[in-house]
């Protein structure tokens, strides 16, 4: 935001990058996907770079309301302070966080996920593809619970693979559903409880099941742990994952 506030002037859109997209080596990729895809839509758009502090999403779902409260006042004045009106995250969980946990803290904000945002790109002709390297590959999509069940947004992902004329094949659980990939709720930052089989082992045999050689997803987490149940299964070169947005940078 340095820039636009020296300038005097706001961005049409705030770009939340979150933890993951921020330090996890993966989830970079998919905030460099992105953001190409923001500047090749000639989208004027900004980032708070070291002013943002993760929401306090595992925070809260870990118990600790004073970590979660202490971190969101503390996001929600940076915010204000910029008069940000809109945000775009490709997290869910930043999604659900901002959008419906903030406001009772006084944080009021336009929060998109990036699924919806370049939905709306290719509804106002702002965003086009030629194909690329995926038509008329079989794709599974995986719905990622904060945007799925927690938010209810389930045909705006999948009207974007539709974009890329692929063949959309779907889990036996999908939408209301749809399986949890295993690292919600804070999980992802603990060890596994006992059980007979790991969630997202389950959730990736339901994937190879539908013969897709791709697997679509939405969401940092959720890529983590599709990928490493795919190892599990050793199917990593026969089954890729990727989040919408480099499915939509690699077929421009």
């Amino acid at each position: 935001m340095a820039q636009h506030a020296a300038e005097g002037t706001k961005p049409e859109v705030l770009f939340w990058v979150g933890c993951a997209g921020s330090f996890d080596a993966r989830a970079q990729k998919v905030t460099k996907a992105f953001v190409k895809i923001l500047n090749a839509a000639d989208i004027d758009f900004a980032i708070l770079g070291n002013e943002e502090s993760c929401t306090g999403d595992p925070a809260r779902r870990a118990g600790n309301e004073f970590v979660f409260q202490m971190t969101a006042i503390q996001n929600i004045e940076t915010l204000n302070g910029y008069d940000i009106k809109n945000i775009v995250t490709a997290c869910p969980h930043c999604f659900n966080t901002l959008k419906n946990e903030y406001p009772a803290l006084g944080g009021n904000y336009n929060v998109i996920h990036h699924t919806q945002y370049l939905n709306q790109l290719f509804t106002d002709g702002k965003l086009s593809v030629q194909g690329g390297a995926f038509k008329g590959r079989k794709v599974t999509y995986h719905d990622s619970c904060y945007l799925g069940r927690a938010n209810g947004i389930y045909e705006v992902p999948r009207e974007l693979l539709k974009q890329l004329d692929i063949e959309l094949v779907e889990m036996k659980r999908c939408k209301t559903n749809g399986l949890c990939c295993g690292a919600g709720g804070a999980q992802m930052f603990k060890e596994d409880e006992p059980g007979d089989k790991r969630i997202n082992t389950e959730r990736v045999e339901e994937a190879l099941g539908t013969g897709a050689d791709v697997v679509a997803a939405n969401c940092p987490f959720c890529i983590t742990m599709l990928s490493d149940g795919i190892k599990a299964e050793e199917k990593q070169d026969e089954v890729a994952i990727y989040d919408i947005s480099e499915l939509i940078i690699q077929s421009m």
